[in-house]
């Protein structure tokens, strides 16, 4: 948003070849001797310039400006600031909840008297479809077809809602399904790296391209140079209501990166060194900005790639200032010239344009990395920064069997049969190898890279074990077009490697199932096999149920993994197999030189690929142009729908504020260890049979079949408050030895399911709670993480510590999340879970990271100890005043 403000006299006339425009000048504020910016942060710079360009004296006022102004490493973390970005994107899977919110919050204005109408985006938002695609179908030709057939009538529901919402909403566009992954969508067309808009008084003005997005890999977009991040759907909604994100002045991290990848290494392997260095540093909530000598050495694509990764590193934002290559890669992707003369002229102006000479700016911290020292890796079994060499994966396979299973490698063979096919299976089979996500879709060095070894192992006459379910899932359509023009499709295909989508697919447990042979033979024989994915996430339960072990790892070393078909084994001196002639074949002798690489880069990846496929991108998927469009301001919400439904957060919200209320007698649903993730806490992928969400379905007569997934079911609170916990992997220390979304509930001896002892609690009145260890909500920005258990009835959350996306997320949907002081935690206070909690200090006078003493009893024995209030910033204690972020900005609509 843009305004006719000028509080600072910081505007001043910009001449491009993309035309006249104004800008606001952040160096006014240095020759006024308000503060000296010409040595800030780039992200800081970005944040400036909104509040300067946005100042309007009450939502974001002149001291705000100045208190921006006047970053350094000593203010980083004490004072809040707003920022109003410039534009929101999503995905399907955040996407249609908060659309749901948005319809649910426009019958809300209606029951309070307001205008329905008002309930609209103020911004753009642009959701792409991506989410929803499963590998059903793979290993054949017509796999692409037969999942777009599957994902349309699987969907219909949501498709048709968020047709209605096209309609409905102004400033809110969908790019349709088979078009990519929304990350690359917006790295390679949504992104304008400099923005040009009419403001409040009809003249053109330049700003910076920013954004937030429902998705945690929005980040990805940082490697061009935007700053943008990830939030949860409830704080995306109330920014396109005009609500500014307010957070606390953010800590900036300079990592300086010198030297250049040695041959052999890709960025994948380089991201996953930085994930590991910058978790071990600990960045969460903070920005992490690269510089130095080796960013001239990395192509923008490499570096979309390690900014994709910053929720892995726990940062907020992993940004690559706007240089060169940002305009080389703009031209490459087909942006018009007067664009791009228009994001040099822009960022020389405002002193953002990183060059060799450029001042190194200030940073509250920095840490170094010489390229050179990185070394083909992956990353597993569960976390992204559990960071494995390749010489190393033997090791710490058998290492894994024996802490986690008490057993040897290989201790376990069982011989099936596939497709007429006799093989093996054993601990440390490779039955997953897909090619997916967003993080390394997007770059053409990786993925031609994986098409050149699959040819010159094609050539050799090696195969893939007919127990590996191998799929490629393009990140965009463009990537499709240069595969092909390196003749590299055949290639794949002949190693299994089919197109089955464009989307995320595996990496977001769309991984589909696998045979029924094979996964009976896991399931009876209580195997532990792996998947090799290159995507950003491997958390337990994520990537498919009965993979328990799951490798991160670059394209090519995916395909590798899939022809040798297991983990097990040592790739720098293990051969993959043998040839036609009984020879083995080394890595070595398939993996793609630097230059074989570079030059069918050079010659199949063309502008006009990205200008042809972008050039009708909202309108081109005629089978989405089928569907049918409701109409109305309101949506018309239909009782026997098991996508869409109205969810119940803002039954009876009246217009007054009701005091801040103690929480007494509160029982503990969960006590949890450390790195329980998002996913852990709302699943994404397959719903487990048996299970309450199951029951659910099954009840309405939805068969099996179409049971579809978590994420997509994220329209229906019935069925998410249900799959709340329900991750088939989460260990609840309150049910020892046992996995699963179970419970105890009080005086009884059998465990029983999360969701229906919350159910039994909230019949009874009793409110709830959680006990966590470190890093509480790492993964994923779901939004569900916190609705689904405020919808169980839980009131507290007591952590560690939290990730950065869900501790405001928790907030936004009025649930308190306290920390045990440093030295303390469940285990050191003896909380067995069983207590009765109270928290008598909470009042009206509750303070932004104030003590809150808390009280536990046990029969006769009772126990007091401090926790620190980790709702941050004064405008954070509003929300949760007011029940949340959504029924803030309601009432405040509402009254005005």
């Amino acid at each position: 948003m843009t305004t006719d403000n000028d509080r600072f006299g910081a505007r001043s006339t910009l001449e491009t070849s993309d035309g006249t425009g104004s800008i606001y000048r952040i160096q006014k504020l240095e020759e006024d001797g308000i503060a000296a910016v010409s040595r800030l942060p780039f992200s800081i710079k970005v944040l400036l310039e909104a509040a300067l360009r946005q100042c309007d004296g009450f939502e974001i006022t002149e001291d705000d400006v100045a208190g921006i102004a006047k970053w350094s490493p000593e203010t980083a973390g004490k004072a809040e600031i707003p920022f109003k970005p410039g534009r929101v994107v999503m995905q399907d899977f955040t996407g249609v909840p908060a659309v749901v919110d948005l319809a649910t919050m426009r019958d809300a204005m209606a029951d309070l008297g307001g205008d329905p109408k008002r309930v609209n985006p103020l911004i753009p938002v642009d959701l792409v479809i991506d989410h929803s695609v499963q590998v059903d179908h793979y290993g054949q030709s017509q796999s692409l077809q037969l999942n777009a057939e599957r994902e349309f009538a699987r969907n219909k529901e949501r498709y048709e809602f968020l047709r209605w919402g096209q309609e409905a909403f102004d400033n809110f566009s969908v790019v349709p399904p088979a078009t990519g992954i929304v990350h690359q969508v917006n790295l390679e067309y949504l992104a304008s790296v400099v923005q040009s808009q009419e403001d409040g008084i009809g003249q053109t003005i330049f700003f910076p391209d920013s954004l937030v997005g429902t998705d945690s890999h929005t980040t990805m977009i940082n490697g061009l140079g935007v700053v943008g991040w990830g939030v949860g759907g409830i704080e995306a909604e109330a920014v396109m209501l005009g609500q500014p994100i307010y957070m606390l002045m953010p800590q900036v991290v300079g990592f300086k990166l010198e030297g250049e990848l040695p041959a052999g290494t890709t960025a994948t392997d380089l991201v996953l060194t930085v994930t590991q260095m910058l978790r071990a540093h600990g960045v969460v909530g903070k920005f992490v900005e690269f510089y130095g000598p080796g960013l001239h050495r990395l192509s923008l694509a490499d570096r979309a790639t390690i900014a994709n990764m910053a929720p892995e590193y726990g940062a907020t934002v992993g940004l690559f200032p706007v240089d060169d290559e940002t305009l080389v890669y703009l031209e490459q992707t087909g942006r018009k010239r007067a664009v791009i003369d228009r994001v040099r002229a822009y960022n020389e102006a405002q002193g953002t344009f990183y060059t060799s000479s450029s001042v190194e700016p200030h940073y509250s911290e920095q840490l170094n990395l010489d390229m050179g020292s990185v070394e083909p890796s992956l990353a597993g079994p569960t976390r992204p920064q559990d960071r494995v060499p390749l010489p190393a994966m033997r090791a710490s396979f058998i290492s894994l069997l024996g802490d986690k299973y008490e057993r040897k490698a290989d201790e376990k063979r069982v011989s099936i049969e596939v497709d007429g096919v006799s093989t093996v299976l054993f601990d440390g089979a490779v039955v997953i190898a897909a090619i997916t996500s967003c993080t390394n879709t997007s770059n053409p060095s990786v993925m031609i890279g994986a098409g050149l070894l699959a040819r010159k192992a094609v050539q050799r006459g090696l195969q893939v074990s007919p127990y590996v379910k191998t799929s490629l899932a393009p990140g965009s359509r463009v990537v499709t077009r240069y595969l092909e023009a390196s003749n590299l499709t055949d290639d794949l295909a002949a190693l299994g490697f089919h197109t089955v989508g464009y989307g995320c697919t595996t990496c977001i447990g769309n991984s589909g199932p696998l045979r029924p042979e094979i996964e009976a033979a896991i399931d009876n024989n209580d195997l532990v096999v792996c998947s090799v994915l290159s995507g950003n996430r491997n958390f337990e339960g994520r990537v498919h149920p009965l993979a328990r072990a799951n490798f991160l790892a670059s394209p090519p070393l995916v395909v590798a993994y899939a022809l040798v078909g297991r983990a097990d084994i040592d790739l720098s001196i293990d051969p993959l197999g043998t040839d036609g002639a009984g020879e083995q074949v080394m890595l070595a002798d398939v993996w793609p030189t630097s230059e074989e690489i570079r030059n069918e880069i050079a010659r199949a990846v063309q502008p006009k690929m990205f200008e042809e496929e972008y050039a009708d991108v909202f309108s081109s998927n005629q089978t989405w142009n089928a569907i049918s469009v409701a109409t109305g301001e309101r949506y018309a919400w239909d009782e026997s729908s098991t996508y869409i439904r109205r969810p119940t957060f803002f039954s009876g919200l009246t217009p007054e504020v009701d005091p801040i209320q103690p929480i007494v007698g509160a029982r503990v649903l969960a006590r949890l260890a450390d790195s329980v993730t998002t996913d852990h806490i709302s699943p994404a992928g397959a719903i487990a049979p048996e299970g309450p969400a199951a029951r659910y379905l099954e009840q309405r007569g939805v068969e099996r079949i179409d049971w579809n997934s978590y994420g997509s079911r994220r329209g229906n609170h019935e069925v998410m408050m249900r799959g709340t916990f329900a991750n088939i992997r989460i260990l609840n220390e309150m049910v020892p030895g046992i996995e699963g979304g179970y419970t105890r509930f009080p005086d009884g001896d059998e465990p029983m399911a999360i969701y229906d002892a919350a159910d039994k609690h909230q019949e009874q009145g009793t409110p709830l709670m959680v006990l966590a260890g470190k890093e509480y909500g790492t993964g994923s920005s779901r939004d569900w993480a916190a609705k689904g258990p405020f919808l169980q009835g839980v009131k507290v959350v007591i952590a560690e510590s939290y990730e950065r996306i869900h501790r405001s997320n928790l907030i936004g949907m009025g649930i308190l999340p306290l920390q045990f002081v440093e030295g303390e935690n469940r285990d050191t206070l003896c909380l067995s879970g069983e207590e009765l909690f109270d928290f008598n200090g909470l009042n009206d006078d509750l303070q932004a990271g104030q003590l809150l003493e808390v009280s536990a009893k046990l029969g006769e024995e009772e126990k007091s100890f401090s926790t620190i209030c980790r709702i941050d910033t004064p405008v954070e204690i509003n929300y949760y005043r007011n029940g949340g972020i959504l029924h803030t900005v309601l009432r405040r609509m509402a009254a005005s």
